[in-house]
């Protein structure tokens, strides 16, 4: 696991594109998601940006946008296809927990693609809601919880 550089964007956001892809979604809706895909080298200078490195390349990644109020959000959390299912997820999972954890933070929001669910919740997110699609106006997507710790009175 190492901190993902700027001049990566590029390499990351096509990534994320591949990620997204393999859930069967068609074309139109790949290119209209692909602004909201699409790292700068801006959004990892400014943001905690994490990554793992395979043979060929990145296998995954993820970006945490840390609020004032002990909440990390889970921007992004991408794996490549080819490597689905072999722990790669669940690796960048643990790190951002620790990682927002160690930053004080208490819990962890995301936005989520409905065929990500299962993996969250695997993780130990919760279902906390639902919130409209930035892509496609009227399509909800479910927001999962995380709790990193709980506080002395839950």
């Amino acid at each position: 696991m190492r901190r993902a550089r700027p001049d990566e964007a590029a390499v990351l956001s096509a990534l994320a594109l591949r990620a997204k892809g393999h859930w069967g979604y068609d074309e139109a809706f790949l290119a209209a998601c692909r602004d909201d895909l699409t790292l700068s080298a801006e959004d990892i200078a400014a943001s905690p940006v994490f990554m793992l490195d395979g043979p060929d390349g990145p296998t995954g990644f993820y970006r945490l946008a840390l609020q004032d109020n002990g909440v990390a959000e889970l921007d992004d959390l991408f794996v490549e296809p080819a490597v689905m299912g072999e722990g790669v997820g669940r690796r960048l999972w643990t790190h951002a927990v620790a990682y927002a954890a160690a930053l004080g933070c208490v819990e962890i929001v995301l936005q989520s693609d409905p065929h990500a669910v299962e993996f969250y919740e695997a993780m130990g997110a919760h279902q906390g809601g639902e919130s409209e699609s930035t892509v496609t106006p009227g399509r909800m997507l479910p927001v999962m919880c995380y709790r990193i710790r709980k506080e002395p009175y839950d």
